[in-house]
Order: structure tokens, then C-alpha cells, then sequence
């Protein structure tokens, strides 16, 4: 079903997933960037603005207009929620007898994603299959991802490093969403244009006022993702993209990008895909409390591949980037039967340096990006 949902049913929409105990989890502006996190209704939105991003730089302007949603996305992905930059596994607390373990029940609160863009939506797939599809199943993902509501905005406008469409993975939301809105500003006239992926969905529609989309309807929210299409600020040529980069181990373009590489793991902490984390074990100086906890870990640290004995497996800079564009371009199809990049440009934009992963694919192809 195609419906059309006015700007002030937006809000209703809000209301009514906050009725059915979602907790509402959206772009917000802090600190000079679109981030996410609690909001409560289109008040805490990004509301007349938008961002302007390149390599290694990111800022934000006023538009013309008051769209709820216009813009590309920001330094955070959903991976937050899912998998959470810090977790507490178990506790232990000492007794006279020796230690009690404290388990984490871990019964997260319901969430619901407001904005999340097609390419997010791959990204958690991409999560999905390595987390839950496999023999190892992550329990704590699990009951995070069970319990959430999943609202898609397509995109209406491109940023100057996405390039999602030549991932297959946007700017329009084809699955893995309840309700899926296209923005639509015509003049005086501010509207979504609302597709229902699930029944879920369709009940929440049902509980704000809408229309029935027109066929025009549809067609002006087809203009819409087909104009941010065409928009893109960057692309990046998959053909034969695994044997490419399994062929050129030894290329020269490592080394000139090695010498730029900070190995400072940003692209890996603002990528919605990577899932790489390292467990630790905490006490209190007192020896009377000790916790296990779980963090994001990087490829790019110089620990993550110590084994005892000859050390960091990957010891340059060198290695560690090789390591991860070769991971999410080639051997993650081995691994999970996909590309590891979604084509979001979160990378390129909050690399220090502006390392650009579709540059540098297209120097070890051999042309200009």
C-alpha cells in the first residue's frame, strides 16, 4: 500500500509509535553534525538544514527550505544500537566465600530507527548475516534487533561522497523497513509519500491520518530518489572487484597510501558495517568487583593482530589499510556472499586525510576515479 501522509502527520506518526512503547532514536544536530539519537518528535530534527561533505571534510548549511530530512548522513550509523560501542558482558562481586557472577539480562528497550536511509539499511543486512546467519549467533544483537521498528526515509538529496547507487544499495529503501517515506516539498505543499514493508507497518499507518497516494503521488517521490540518483558525488566500479584487489596484494598505490594513512581507525569506528570488537576484563582497586566488557576494536590498531610470539601480524600502515579495503571489497563476498561497503561515504568523510576508497580502487584499476 502507497499512502500520503501530510507534514503535521509526521508527528502523528511519532505519537503513535511512542504509544506502542518505541522509544524514538533519530537525526538530531549536536556539536556542528547530524547524529543520532532520543528525539521525541520532528521538533528535534535537523529542520531546515543540511550537509555539505567531501574527503576529510564535513560541515553544516541552512536550506532553503524546511525539510525534515534533508541531508546525506552524519559520523553515527545505526551499528550503535545494534552493537554498541561498549557492553558489559557479566559481573562478578566478591563474597566471603569466593565470587558470585552477575549475569546481564540484556531486555533492551524497544527502538524505533526514524530516518534510516537505504543504505543503512543494507548495512544492517550486511550485520544480520554476520551476526545472526552463522553458527555463532550474538545474543545481545539478537535481542536488540527483535525488538525494533524500522522507519526509512528514501534520499532526496545525495552528499558529496555517497555513491550507494553504484553499491546497488540506494537512495531508495527496497527492504528491511516497516514504513519506508519519500520527503516531498512542492511549493507550498510539505508531504511523505509512504510505502508499508511489513504488517507492523500497516498498523502504525492506520493509527495516523493519510490518504491514498494518486499515482502523481508516486511519480513526483520517483522524481525525487531518481534526481538523487543522479546526484551522486562519487562512484565506484565493482566489476570483477574481488579478483582485482586478490591480484594486486603487491600493488605500488598501498605504499603511496600508506603514506597518508594516519591508522587512526576513524573509517572503521563511522563504517556501518564493521563489527570488529575485543572483549577486556575490568577490577576495582579493591579486588572486590571485576566486570567482563565488550568494545569496538579496529583493524587499524597496531594490537588487534598481536599473537604471542612474532607480534602485530600487520605492523605498517601499510598492512592495516590493505587489511580493511581488501576485507570489505573482496574477502568479505568469500566470508558472508556480499561486499562489506554500502557506499555511504562515511569513510571518506571522516577520514583525517580524505582517504577516498573509491580512488583508490579506481588507482589499482588503473584510471582516474
Amino acid at each position: 500500500m502507497t499512502a500520503v501522509i501530510d507534514r503535521s502527520g509526521f508527528d502523528a506518526l511519532c505519537l503513535a509509535l511512542t504509544a506502542r512503547g518505541y522509544a524514538l532514536v533519530g537525526p538530531t544536530i549536536r556539536d556542528g553534525a547530524i547524529v543520532y539519537d532520543r528525539i521525541r518528535s520532528s521538533v528535534d530534527l535537523p529542520v531546515g538544514w543540511t550537509d555539505e561533505q567531501n574527503g576529510g571534510a564535513y560541515r553544516l548549511k541552512p536550506r532553503a527550505d524546511r525539510a525534515l530530512f534533508g541531508y546525506a548522513v552524519g559520523p553515527h550509523s545505526w551499528k550503535k544500537y545494534l552493537l554498541p560501542p561498549r557492553l558489559t558482558l557479566w559481573r562478578a562481586q566478591r563474597e566471603a566465600d569466593g565470587f558470585v557472577v552477575i549475569e546481564d539480562p540484556h531486555d533492551p528497550q524497544r527502538l524505533a530507527l526514524i530516518g534510516a536511509r537505504s543504505c543503512e539499511l543494507r548495512a544492517i543486512a550486511i550485520q544480520d548475516r554476520v551476526l545472526l546467519e552463522d553458527a555463532c549467533v550474538d545474543p545481545h544483537y539478537r535481542a536488540q534487533r527483535d525488538r525494533l521498528f524500522v522507519l526509512a526515509v528514501n534520499c532526496g538529496q545525495a552528499g558529496g561522497t555517497c555513491f550507494c547507487a553504484s553499491m546497488d544499495a540506494g537512495p531508495r529503501a527496497s527492504s528491511g523497513y516497516d514504513l519506508a517515506l519519500t520527503e516531498v516539498i512542492d511549493g507550498e505543499r510539505h508531504y511523505f509519500v509512504a510505502e508499508v514493508g511489513t504488517p507492523l507497518g500497516q498498523e502504525v499507518l492506520n493509527a495516523v491520518p493519510h490518504t491514498t497516494a494518486t499515482p502523481e503521488d508516486g511519480r513526483t517521490a520517483d522524481a525525487v530518489i531518481a534526481r538523487t540518483a543522479e546526484s551522486m558525488g562519487r562512484s565506484l566500479d565493482t566489476t570483477d572487484i574481488k579478483q582485482l584487489l586478490y591480484a594486486n596484494l603487491d600493488h605500488p598505490r598501498w605504499d603511496q597510501v600508506a603514506e597518508r594513512c594516519l591508522a587512526c581507525g576513524n573509517c572503521t569506528m563511522v563504517c556501518p558495517t564493521c563489527f570488529c570488537t575485543t572483549v577486556e576484563q575490568e577490577t576495582d582497586l579493591a579486588g572486590a568487583n571485576a566486570e567482563q566488557v565488550r568494545t569496538w576494536d579496529s583493524c587499524f590498531t597496531l594490537d588487534f593482530s598481536y599473537v604471542r610470539g612474532p607480534g602485530s601480524l600487520r605492523a605498517t600502515h601499510k598492512a592495516r589499510y590493505r587489511q580493511w579495503m581488501t576485507h570489505k571489497l573482496a574477502t568479505w563476498i568469500d566470508q558472508f556472499g556480499t561486499s562489506g561497503c554500502v557506499g555511504c561515504g562515511r569513510c571518506i568523510t571522516w577520514c583525517p586525510v580524505g582517504i577516498d576508497i573509491t580512488e583508490e580502487t579506481a588507482a589499482i584499476r588503473g584510471r582516474p576515479a
